[in-house]
């Protein structure tokens, strides 16, 4: 079975939408701001997670399946990845002395993209010139990076991870791009599923794009990608989740928002403190919560701990 073709029109139109206004949109920030709520603010809902939270995640662990969850380090340029890693070899055992020999690699990426799974901390994103928390973002970051909201001030996380395979919930293999998911889709997820999102979990949204691609090739997801639509934002809130991740950015696109190209970041990371998971890879998760019959796992997100970056790649891991 094929992505549904009525996906990605409904009576002619987008499912994008529907279209929200910057009046509407600003509203919506405010309602769902949380700051000032954490005095360690630059770790904005992961505070959230606390020693309790990793404890019942570890132990609800049955099988032992364990499911990395990054792409690959992608090098080849392309419509989505149009700004590729890089990886070379700096030593084939001709630099050092000769007994042992000794290969070494160099890794680089501009990996706030669409080609690297990655991290976004709270200073990646500002709101009408302030981070998270309502700092002033031209006075948290400058060329030598960021002094509030940086990764290494995130550490690790060890949560419960929810899969919300939405084309599983459905019955299709993918999402069409463009295709927004709302708070029914989620909710109608969960019913099918059999979970329920809850405090401190890292929700996981699987549009089906990496099979999407494998099969029909690659396309440019800056001008259609599926997502969440704004106006599933605020059961996310209620909910009171530390994590939102993806197989895409978690934002629909094109954006529903007027003057705005990701309204889904500004509202997760800048009002609610809220860290986002890009380019997942869900496929294989997607397998194994099928074959256990469960769609909730031990979560763990381990960024690089890099003084002044706003994100950093990653290769979170599911744990079944």
């Amino acid at each position: 079975m094929s992505g549904n073709p009525t996906d990605a029109l409904v009576g002619g139109a987008p499912v994008n939408g529907p279209a929200v206004s910057r009046e509407e949109f600003d509203a919506l920030f405010a309602s769902v701001r949380t700051w000032g709520r954490w005095a360690a603010a630059d770790r904005g809902a992961w505070n959230r997670v606390t020693a309790e939270h990793a404890r019942r995640a570890t132990a609800a662990v049955r099988d032992g399946t364990v499911v990395p969850l990054a792409r690959p380090w992608d090098t080849r340029p392309g419509p989505d990845n149009p700004r590729p890693a890089q990886h070379y070899m700096s030593d084939l055992g001709d630099v050092q002395a000769p007994e042992p020999s000794v290969y070494k690699d160099f890794l680089g990426a501009d990996y706030h993209g669409k080609g690297v799974t990655h991290l976004d901390a709270l200073s990646h994103i500002a709101y009408r010139g302030r981070l998270y928390d309502g700092r002033a973002a031209r006075e948290s970051v400058d060329a030598a990076g960021a002094r509030f909201g940086a990764v290494s001030a995130l550490g690790a996380l060890v949560t419960r991870g929810v899969l919300i395979d939405l084309p599983a919930a459905l019955g299709v293999e993918w999402l069409e791009p463009g295709r927004a998911v709302h708070a029914r889709d989620l909710l109608a997820a969960e019913e099918v599923l059999g979970v329920t999102v809850g405090d401190g979990d890292a929700v996981l949204l699987r549009s089906g794009a990496p099979r999407r691609r494998r099969e029909l090739g690659p396309w440019n997801p800056d001008e259609a990608s599926a997502g969440w639509h704004v106006h599933a934002v605020p059961l996310l809130a209620e909910r009171a989740v530390a994590l939102l991740g993806g197989d895409g950015d978690s934002d629909v696109r094109p954006s529903p928002v007027e003057g705005l190209h990701s309204p889904v970041h500004t509202l997760a990371v800048a009002a609610m403190g809220v860290p986002l998971l890009d380019n997942l890879d869900l496929e294989r998760l997607s397998v194994a919560c099928a074959a256990a019959g469960r769609y909730a796992f031990l979560l763990v997100v381990a960024p690089l701990d890099v003084p002044g970056g706003t994100g950093s790649p990653v290769n979170p891991v599911a744990v079944l």
